[in-house]
């Protein structure tokens, strides 16, 4: 059986010749940080993710957790890994200081935490919701619980959730209904119930602190009456130690379809009067105060798209290397042969292998322009701020159909949960749903970041010129024809289909919107392919100064395969989204 390894040499080629990882050191703030020490973080953390967390990962998807009496026990293993987890220093790693935090540059965090997702993905959902906590306690909350919290928060010695769902508000949050009231001594009493919280019950830390939606007496109505407020599990007294139990319980944890070793618990606010809470900032603007947290999510969750990838990619090809099974067509030596010589396996995993580096490419490009922002680079926060959903929303896409491209390769065993592939495919089909749909995704990208900004269009377009100028230069090179001219191809249907959406959005948002999520995946494609030209004419460049570097000989080759397979997807979802609206919105309600 295949064992998760991370692709260090493909990360570090991302990090270093398309995220600009020296540059990301220079900035202020990163002057600790080096190539050098980048090499060993990784070094370190491939071991932690093949040693630690792949062994466990089979064992939560069989054996899950058990709640009993409010009590949630992990899987065996979860909570001694966790525990290394802590202590070794890799929950702290892009924080600030002042905290206990490491201050990496997110960039960073970004190739690490591919490699929790790729070995274990539902231990990697527990520090992934923690690290969104710790951002928006740190930009939003007071001094006071900044200092009170987030050091054992950076240090891993407890966790935090996100409490936005509930059984009447979906991804409506307007409907939320938990309510809070002022004691009067600068608490508040929260109640309500909140359902689809990752690791919002466990036994592998010490506190668990929930960051809740909830209303104030007299709030207005809708998304603009709703306060954030930090819950925890545990009341924690002036010292920092742990006091009293909080009014506040796991009611159940919910079966899953996948990501089993995750508890996703139904969590009860108020049995007895009211769990004690804190107010994140000011009254009634919680939603946007957690909006910095669901960001931080949105990006790291289109990770786990390229962490599923890549391990479907990786267990997919180990068995492809194993199995011989039927003729090779064309093959006259009589040889018996692996299936990797079948022509559709070799298809399989080229789609797989080459699509999983575009969205790694894509990840990374977006975290180095994270970093970039932090640093107050304005045009850097544009480009992460219109690149956010097409992550999120495009990434998991790709992880959904790539997990189970893997699972073809093996064939009918595949489907059977012996070899462990359908793991794979069943942890990926969440990720296109929680932290906001695809389609809220899609809405997104089309309203916001494109139709409603600012400059309607801007960042949009900025985007379009830079990739067309890099094209022009890409063709220059002819061993890089091909993939310079479909790349162009796919940027002129982008152009095309944010024409028409920047021309129709006022009078016809409907129609617009029908076709979000097309326009989102081609997005996805034309920057992935994008960002893979750029590594094909950096690859060619090595080997024509004499390399003979094997890397970059399978770069090219995979940049070849997503131009060729893959952007001609672009000219397709363009008439899609500008002339499929007709069509998607024409049937009469009573005929579905």
């Amino acid at each position: 059986m295949s064992t998760y390894i991370a692709p260090i040499r493909d990360m570090q080629f991302v990090l270093n010749e398309i995220a600009g990882l020296e540059e990301i050191c220079a900035l202020p703030g990163n002057e600790e940080c080096s190539v050098e020490l980048v090499e060993s973080i990784l070094d370190e953390a491939s071991k932690f993710a093949t040693g630690v967390l792949d062994p466990i990962n089979k064992v939560g998807d069989q054996t899950g957790h058990v709640c009993k009496d409010g009590v949630v026990t992990t899987a065996p293993g979860f909570k001694e890994a966790y525990k290394l987890f802590a202590e070794t220093g890799w929950m702290s790693m892009p924080f600030d200081p002042e905290y206990g935090g490491q201050g990496l540059p997110a960039v960073v965090s970004m190739a690490v935490n591919e490699m929790w997702k790729g070995a274990n993905m539902a231990f990697g959902l527990c520090p992934m919701l923690t690290g969104g906590a710790i951002e928006a306690i740190a930009h939003h909350a007071s001094d006071e619980l900044k200092q009170k919290y987030l050091p054992k928060m950076v240090e891993g010695t407890w966790t935090g959730t996100m409490n936005l769902t509930e059984p009447n508000a979906g991804s409506d949050l307007a409907a939320i209904s938990s309510k809070a009231k002022a004691v009067g001594d600068g608490t508040y009493l929260v109640s309500g119930t909140k359902i689809f919280i990752t690791w919002g019950e466990h036994d592998v830390a010490e506190n668990i602190i929930h960051l809740v939606l909830a209303r104030l007496p007299d709030a207005p109505p809708g998304l603009k009456g709703i306060s954030l407020f930090l819950v925890p599990k545990f009341l924690v007294n002036d010292d920092g130690s742990l006091g009293a139990r909080n009014d506040l319980i796991c009611a159940s944890i919910e079966h899953k379809l996948g990501i089993h070793g995750s508890p996703t618990a139904v969590m009860s606010y108020g049995e007895k009067e009211g769990a004690i809470g804190y107010l994140i900032g000011e009254e009634n603007k919680g939603v946007g105060y957690m909006f910095t947290m669901m960001n931080h999510a949105r990006v790291n969750v289109g990770l786990e798209g390229v962490g599923i990838a890549e391990r479907a990619y990786q267990h997919a090809l180990w068995y492809a290397r194993e199995r011989v099974q039927g003729a090779i067509i064309g093959d006259k030596s009589g040889e018996k042969k692996t299936i990797l010589h079948h022509p559709d396996v070799r298809r399989l995993l080229m789609d797989c292998k080459a699509r999983t580096e575009a969205m790694r490419t894509l990840a990374y490009y977006g975290a180095a322009n994270i970093d970039k922002a932090h640093a107050g680079d304005a045009a850097a926060q544009a480009r992460i701020d219109l690149l956010t959903p097409v992550i999120k929303g495009w990434s998991t896409e790709q992880g959904v159909e790539l997990s189970s491209t893997a699972l073809q390769v093996f064939g009918g065993v595949g489907f059977v949960e012996e070899t462990g592939a359908a793991q794979y495919y069943r942890d990926s089909r969440i990720t296109t749903i929680y932290e906001g749909t695809t389609a809220i995704q899609a809405n997104d990208l089309v309203g916001r970041k494109l139709a409603r900004e600012k400059v309607p269009g801007a960042a949009m377009k900025t985007l379009i010129a830079e990739m067309s100028a890099d094209a022009d230069a890409i063709a220059a090179n002819p061993q890089l024809a091909n993939i310079a001219a479909n790349l162009k191809a796919g940027i002129a249907a982008l152009n095309s289909a944010s024409d028409w959406i920047l021309a129709t959005y006022a009078n016809d948002p409907a129609a617009v919107h029908a076709g979000s999520v097309p326009f989102l995946k081609q997005t996805g494609i034309v920057v992935g392919g994008w960002l893979m030209a750029k590594s094909a004419a950096i690859a060619a460049k090595h080997l024509a100064d004499g390399s003979s570097d094997d890397f970059y000989k399978a770069k090219l080759a995979t940049a070849e395969y997503f131009a060729t397979h893959q952007l001609p997807f672009a000219a397709a979802y363009a008439a899609e989204v500008m002339g499929g609206a007709a069509s998607t919105l024409g049937l009469a309600e009573n005929l579905f």
